[in-house]
C-alpha cells in the first residue's frame, strides 16, 4: 500500500503525530521526557519551525508546529527521531526502531481549528484519564498558554496573542476556553485530518491549500469512514 502523502506549507500550522513502534512506550522517566524537549527545541531553532501547543504522552507525541519552510518539519522530526532514538538505546541498553514508522501531519485552518487544537492536543491527558485537568500534567504546553509558565519551546500563534491585550489577558482567555467543551464536529474532524493526512479546515481553506499546492487533494472516502484505533488519542 503506497504511503499517504503529507502536506506542508510555509507559514501554515500543522498538527503533528509521532507515535511509538506498536504503541510501546517511548519515555520511561523523567529525564527522558526532558531530552525529548531539548531536541525539540534545538531543532526547531536548526530547522526554523515554531511550537505552540505540545504534549508528550507515554506512547505518542502531539504537536502544533508553523514551519518557517516547506521542508522545516520533516527536517526537525528526523532530527529529533535520530537524537532520541540514540538516546533511548544507549540508556536502556536496547537496539531497533522506537517510532512507528513516519510522523502524520495535517494542514490546520487557522481561523476555524487553530484553538480547537491547541485544547484537543494540551487535553489529551485528561482524556486518557492520567489527570483530572490539564494543569496537573507536566508535559504539556498548558502551563505555558494558560498561566505564562516559562516555557523554552513554546511560542504563541497570532490567534493566540489576539485573546488579550495583556500576558494576564490572554492566559485568562485561554484558561475559559477550557471550561467550555470542545466542540465534538472540531474534534471528530481533527481526528480524521491527521489520521489521513490531510488539511482541516473550511472549503475556503482547502481551495487556497491546494492552489498553493498546485494539486488536488483527496479527503474523505465515500461511506462511513472506518473506525482507526489511533482516532481516540
Amino acid at each position: 500500500m503506497p504511503r499517504k502523502p503529507r502536506y506542508y506549507l510555509a507559514g501554515v500550522p500543522s498538527h503533528v503525530i509521532q507515535r511509538g513502534h506498536n504503541r510501546e512506550p517511548c519515555f520511561a522517566a523523567p529525564e527522558d521526557f526532558r531530552y525529548y524537549l531539548q531536541c525539540l527545541r534545538e531543532a526547531c531553532l536548526t530547522y526554523e519551525a515554531t511550537i505552540h501547543a505540545y504534549v508528550l504522552m507515554t506512547n505518542h507525541v502531539h504537536l502544533l508546529m508553523t514551519p518557517d519552510k516547506v521542508d522545516s518539519i520533516s527536517r526537525v522530526l528526523q532530527s529529533v527521531g535520530r537524537r532520541y532514538v540514540q538516546y533511548v538505546n544507549t540508556s536502556y541498553r536496547r537496539s531497533g526502531t522506537l517510532w512507528e514508522g513516519r510522523h502524520k501531519a495535517s494542514l490546520i485552518d487557522s481561523e476555524h481549528y487553530l484553538m480547537s487544537c491547541y485544547r484537543y492536543i494540551e487535553l489529551n491527558p485528561v482524556r486518557a484519564g492520567i489527570v483530572k485537568r490539564p494543569g496537573d500534567y507536566p508535559w504539556s504546553s498548558y502551563g505555558a498558554n494558560a498561566h505564562g509558565r516559562e516555557d523554552a519551546l513554546t511560542q504563541a500563534h497570532d490567534v493566540y496573542e489576539a485573546l488579550g491585550r495583556s500576558a494576564e489577558a490572554r492566559q485568562g482567555a485561554y484558561r475559559d476556553l477550557f471550561r467550555q467543551q470542545v466542540d465534538p464536529d472540531s474534534i471528530r474532524d481533527l481526528r480524521t485530518a491527521i489520521n489521513l493526512c490531510v488539511p482541516v479546515g473550511s472549503d475556503r481553506f482547502k481551495a487556497q491549500v491546494e492552489r498553493r499546492l498546485k494539486q488536488r487533494i483527496s479527503y474523505l472516502p465515500r461511506g462511513r469512514p472506518r473506525k482507526d484505533p489511533s482516532s481516540e488519542e
